[in-house]
């Protein structure tokens, strides 16, 4: 907890369209009611740096792993936190970024950049700043303990809602044809 009493809170995003905080700030004036229970202390949203990452209550995750510096990230917040959330289906199961994983990966890399229809330079980048893409995008389980899971893509502000709401009460998210929505 905050020095505040509150639920502290971590955010981030890995391989994954960012569609999942989007919904989270669908709350809308729900936030307000949020921020009341909430210190939301590192997130994409307020750009906090990896290597400022606090101890929290709950982290919250969407975007599957795609790279080792997500690996790293990910692995780095999950020691950090009580209770981690897999907000999402591709922090679930991988969904669209893992649509790579039916290639070999020297193969996604060639036609990335090398047989585009737009390649200039012709050649696979190999800086050693690039973060190393895995052989396969992995779900977050696959890396570390997941604690709770938000099904949807994205999730919708009702459903995020739900199992925060949930959550801060003590109790596990039921999940039900009420409370998911695959529209």
């Amino acid at each position: 907890m905050s020095a505040n009493g509150k639920v502290s809170v971590a955010t981030m995003w890995l391989s994954g369209c960012s569609g999942c905080h989007m919904s989270f700030l669908d709350l809308d004036e729900r936030l307000l009611d949020l921020s009341k229970l909430v210190d939301i202390k590192a997130s994409p949203i307020v750009d906090i740096k990896f290597d400022q990452m606090p101890e929290v209550d709950v982290g919250i995750v969407e975007g599957c792993v795609n790279n080792d510096e997500e690996a790293e990230h990910l692995r780095h917040l999950r020691d950090r936190c009580k209770i981690l959330i897999a907000l999402g289906d591709c922090a679930i199961m991988g969904n669209v970024p893992a649509l790579r994983n039916q290639f070999r990966l020297a193969d996604c890399l060639t036609r990335g950049y090398v047989d585009t229809e737009s390649t200039q330079i012709g050649e696979i980048p190999s800086d050693p700043v690039l973060p190393q893409l895995l052989a396969r995008a992995r779900p977050l389980q696959e890396v570390v303990k997941v604690d709770v899971s938000i099904p949807g893509c994205p999730p919708d502000a009702d459903t995020i809602w739900y199992a925060l709401t949930e959550l801060l009460a003590g109790r596990m998210p039921q999940w039900n044809e009420r409370n998911l929505k695959y529209d």
